[in-house]
């Protein structure tokens, strides 16, 4: 009889072995199996579809048939909830199926502000310049210069129909100009020919002969700036000329930088008032250099300086 029953034992103990097995593997392999233990600690099997369990025990056992009976609800009740979870958890919701996709305002917005990012990082690049010929007398303005006097010339096109720029020996000026708006109406006037770089928006000029110009610059320009080359009262009287040969009739604006020292005779020849911004050059240069103007520029560069 004992032998028997050690028979038995060793059977069954050798069934729930081989019923673990199985469901180790079948959950390695993402099977959804679950398994219940009697009061014994036996192992009963429930069937992955259906969740009902057959016991290792022989059917003919009533009492364990009974506990198998009571356990079932339970523990069916318990798969149900995991299940649930699980679908809960790796489900996918339907909008997020496809890759995120935003709204054609969103786009819009978005499109503007790279815009906006990429427009302000060519602003603050510095602009190539050719080498300072001292010789020539030849000084550039710095950056702020130089960004501050084209932002007004910029404006000043704003307010016109068809604006067109005339620079007469300002060849920085002329550089950051093309740089900021390089569709703008321009003409480089300079006596340095490196400067032919530029096209046909380049037109050799000597202040000695003011009026020798193509033909097609006559009264073509509403806006014009001059840097005249040397501070002598007869370097900015040709250049009058010259502007006179370039102005267009009627309303146009005339900007002036030049030295501290040219403040009387800008305002005898040309009518000009002197503002608050003070240029300043890349090279530091003892003398003071002042910005003229014909027209008052209301609070941008530092306003017209009152009469004293």
């Amino acid at each position: 009889m004992y032998k028997d029953a050690r028979a038995k034992i060793c059977a069954l103990k050798a069934e729930n072995k081989e019923l673990k097995r199985k469901t180790t593997s079948m959950a390695r392999f993402g099977a959804t199996s679950f398994l219940a233990f009697d009061s014994r600690r036996e192992v009963l099997a429930l069937d992955e579809s259906t969740g009902i369990g057959t016991s290792s025990v022989a059917q003919g056992d009533k009492k364990k048939k009974r506990a198998v009976e009571e356990t079932r609800p339970i523990e069916v009740k318990k798969m149900e909830e995991v299940r649930e979870e699980r679908t809960h958890t790796h489900s996918v919701p339907e909008d997020e199926d496809g890759p995120p996709m935003l709204s054609a305002e969103a786009l819009e917005a978005l499109k503007d502000f790279l815009s906006d990012q990429n427009r302000n990082g060519e602003e603050e690049e510095e602009v190539a310049l050719l080498a300072e010929d001292w010789r020539l007398s030849q000084f550039w303005y710095d950056r702020h210069t130089a960004e501050t006097v084209a932002k007004e010339v910029l404006s000043l096109c704003d307010s016109l129909q068809s604006p067109s720029v005339a620079c007469i020996a300002c060849p920085t000026l002329y550089a950051y100009l093309k740089k900021i708006d390089p569709n703008v109406s321009l003409k480089l006037l300079e006596y340095d020919k490196r400067f032919e770089q530029y096209g046909g928006e380049f037109t050799f000029y000597d202040y000695n002969q003011p009026e020798e110009l193509p033909s097609s610059l006559k009264n073509a320009y509403q806006i014009i700036v001059a840097d005249p080359p040397y501070l002598s009262k007869e370097c900015l009287e040709k250049v009058t000329q010259t502007i006179s040969f370039l102005v267009q009739p009627g309303k146009a604006y005339l900007l002036l930088l030049t030295g501290e020292v040219q403040k009387d005779r800008a305002a005898e020849l040309l009518g000009l008032h002197p503002c608050g911004f003070r240029p300043q050059h890349s090279s530091k240069l003892g003398n003071e250099f002042r910005l003229f103007t014909n027209y008052d520029p209301g609070m941008r560069l530092g306003g017209w300086e009152p009469d004293q």
